[in-house]
């Protein structure tokens, strides 16, 4: 499944919504390293694939500016251990 996901770079999320429902993921960033810090898709909407597609746009992203990776959210590090072509972003 595809989603529009929205970076706002200004408050540091990328976002979607789904079914009128708002699905984010939160990051910091400093220094050129990208942190995900929380990982957000309400119960309603879940099990589609939400969060996976947030965390690759937010390590596409990532990629396309140099930025180094740190996963804090849990699904995000679960996410990276299930694809290794993105661990090379990670510190």
């Amino acid at each position: 499944m595809s989603f529009v996901i929205h970076h706002d770079r200004a408050a540091r999320r990328f976002e979607t919504q789904v079914d009128g429902v708002h699905c984010e993921l939160d990051y910091t960033l400093a220094s050129d390293v990208l942190t995900i810090t929380h990982t957000g898709v309400p119960s309603g909407v879940g099990g589609r694939g939400i969060a996976s597609a947030l965390v690759q746009a937010s390590m596409d992203a990532a990629r396309a500016e140099g930025w180094k990776v740190v996963p804090a959210c849990s699904y995000a590090s679960a996410w990276i251990t299930r694809h290794p072509e993105y661990r090379d972003l990670c510190r």
